[in-house]
């Protein structure tokens, strides 16, 4: 148990019997009456987010997780697999609410999953990762103006925004929390 006043933010708290990320903290001492504390928590079964309010004097649980290194392996209709990087057991994690991760995940790569209950259930990715390009429109002759853009495609099949100057073939830096063009990345 923990006092909602030591609550911070990135904390793992068990809210409705469910795991839930502290997103954002605000500590709120109003004038008349007792303080206490604003959370945002972001499930971590389903992605929901939800503002909570919470006494100081209150505690609340907080939730048992933890990180296992696991291989990335292949997606289906409703999970993604992996294998445990230890002892080579392969498990997987619903899609629910992970819908977007895909994106940013590929296949062979190394990827922390986030385990409760000895259950797996998010998939935490690197801020920056590097994808090729394997669908690029060509660039039209005299199309030269600053800030120029083009959509492409990646491998994984992300859609990202890029300058005019990359082509199919080009590895590109993605920040995976915007989904947007960071950099060209030389081989």
């Amino acid at each position: 148990m923990i006092k909602a006043g030591q609550i911070g933010k990135g904390s793992c708290l068990l809210w409705k019997n469910e795991p839930h990320l502290v997103t954002d903290r605000e500590f709120v001492n109003p004038g008349k009456g007792a303080a206490f504390v604003r959370v945002k928590l972001k499930s971590l079964r389903t992605g929901r987010v939800l503002q909570e309010t919470i006494k100081t004097n209150d505690s609340v649980e907080e939730a048992d997780v933890f990180d296992r290194d696991a291989q990335y392996l292949y997606a289906d209709d409703t999970s993604y697999h992996f294998m445990d990087m230890e002892n080579y057991e392969q498990f997987l994690v619903p899609r629910e609410g992970l819908e977007e991760k895909v994106f940013h995940m590929k296949e062979g790569e190394t990827y922390r999953v986030v385990m409760w209950e000895s259950n797996p259930i998010d998939v935490t990715i690197p801020l920056k990762i590097v994808l090729e390009v394997t669908e690029s429109a060509e660039a039209v002759r005299g199309d030269t103006v600053t800030g120029t853009t083009k959509p492409v495609k990646t491998e994984t099949g992300l859609e990202v925004k890029v300058p005019i100057f990359i082509k199919q073939g080009d590895r590109i830096l993605v920040n995976t929390e915007s989904g947007e063009y960071v950099e060209r990345v030389n081989s």
